[in-house]
């Protein structure tokens, strides 16, 4: 799998988790503190965060299939993008789970 498959992944994993965050606090915003302007914001970044969440799928499954994961796995990804911060967590984990077997892989790869 190469490492670009993975980098886009992150990418998409902090940009929808920041405007997942964003989302949260603007419906806060709007909704508990009655925020003027909060509305707009809120808006804006509900529209960003819906069609860079379709992107995040899109990286998410491409991932999920490349390092063949079980469907179980696959949908955590997946539904990580909508529970704010689960983005980073999930992320993180990953990652270092690709990483590591990157690392164990490029041994075998070498000698051959």
């Amino acid at each position: 799998m190469k490492k670009s498959v993975l980098t886009r992944y992150r990418v998409m994993a902090y940009v929808t988790g920041v405007l997942l965050v964003l989302l949260c606090l603007g419906m806060i915003a709007k909704y508990a503190l009655q925020m003027d302007g909060a509305d707009g914001f809120t808006r804006v970044v509900a529209i960003a965060h819906g069609w860079l969440y379709v992107l995040y799928l899109v990286f998410a499954f491409d991932l999920g299939a490349k390092a063949k994961w079980k469907v179980g796995k696959q949908l955590w990804v997946l539904i990580a993008g909508t529970i704010p911060t689960a983005a980073f967590f999930v992320e993180r984990r990953i990652s270092q789970e690709l990483e590591a077997e990157s690392a164990q892989d490029a041994p075998a790869v070498a000698k051959a």
